[in-house]
């Protein structure tokens, strides 16, 4: 059995794989701060409100503003929200050599982020969740191996 590594928090061991974590991506020729404000943000592709969370002063706030349903998501969210976590994720690795390697230095662990708040990103408290978010940086991991 491998080993598995849960991560949630910024302040915890593994932080830095939160989105909150203070690591700013660039993308689509802007800063963003954090690859959550990247992807709260692109829920809203095009409109003021996209532009509003890029510059939310905490990924806190980013996050909530992107969860605001009283502004309408772009069409294809349920869609494209995998692969815009994704694209997030690989700049975030990418742009910052010691995240590279600390998610290379994870070896084969299975990565779980822990959390009963979400069960599609995390595992939901209990393990039932998706994981997705994990999933992806595995999926990452194996990628930046072979690079």
């Amino acid at each position: 059995m491998s080993a598995v590594i849960h991560f949630y928090s910024v302040t915890d061991e593994y932080g830095e794989f939160s989105n909150f974590a203070p690591h700013p991506i660039k993308l689509e020729g802007k800063v963003w701060p954090t690859s959550e404000h990247y992807f709260q943000a692109q829920k809203f592709v095009g409109t003021p409100h996209e532009e509003a969370i890029r510059k939310a002063r905490t990924p806190f706030i980013a996050a909530e503003l992107g969860r605001d349903r009283s502004k309408k998501l772009r069409r294809d969210w349920e869609s494209v929200k995998v692969a815009v976590m994704r694209e997030a994720l690989r700049a975030k690795f990418t742009q910052h050599p010691e995240l590279r390697e600390l998610l290379l230095s994870t070896g084969e662990a299975k990565l779980v982020e822990h959390t009963e708040n979400d069960d599609y990103w995390g595992d939901g408290g209990d393990g039932r969740g998706k994981n997705m978010l994990g999933r992806l940086l595995m999926e990452l991991r194996e990628a930046l191996r072979k690079e």
